[in-house]
């Protein structure tokens, strides 16, 4: 069983950056690969981005890529999403997961593949 607990949500504005972090419990994190959801309202969740157990792949939604970070500390059972050159299409509430896979693949962008959920944390970007 792993608990997620997202933090660092708040209210931004357009170009604007923010770090939005999860601490899981337990001893296995390494083990799970991690992902950030979003659901804007209104809108199905969707994928932003993973990161594999190791944190040495990354993969991203065509949205986050090349503005967004997501990155991990084993030791601290924290992964982070950093999020740069904020726009308001970005406002959603952010939730991370975690999969016990091993590798990240294609499914990663998909909810089912997760196993576990945090309960998210509002980002909020003004125009």
């Amino acid at each position: 069983q792993v608990h997620l607990v997202e933090s660092g949500g708040g209210l931004v504005q357009a170009g604007g950056s923010l770090r939005v972090s999860c601490v899981a419990s337990g001893r296995t994190f390494s083990t799970y690969v991690m992902g950030w959801f979003r659901q804007a309202p209104g809108k199905d969740r969707e994928f932003v981005a993973a990161i594999s157990r190791s944190g040495g792949t990354t993969f991203y939604a065509d949205s986050a890529e090349g503005r967004f970070t997501i990155s991990r500390e084993n030791v601290g059972n924290t992964v982070y999403l950093q999020m740069n050159s904020l726009k308001p299409e970005d406002t959603a509430v952010y939730y991370c997961a975690a999969a016990q896979v091993r590798n990240i693949g294609v499914e990663i962008t998909t909810m089912g593949t997760y196993d576990y959920w945090g309960q998210g944390t509002q980002v909020t970007v003004s125009s």
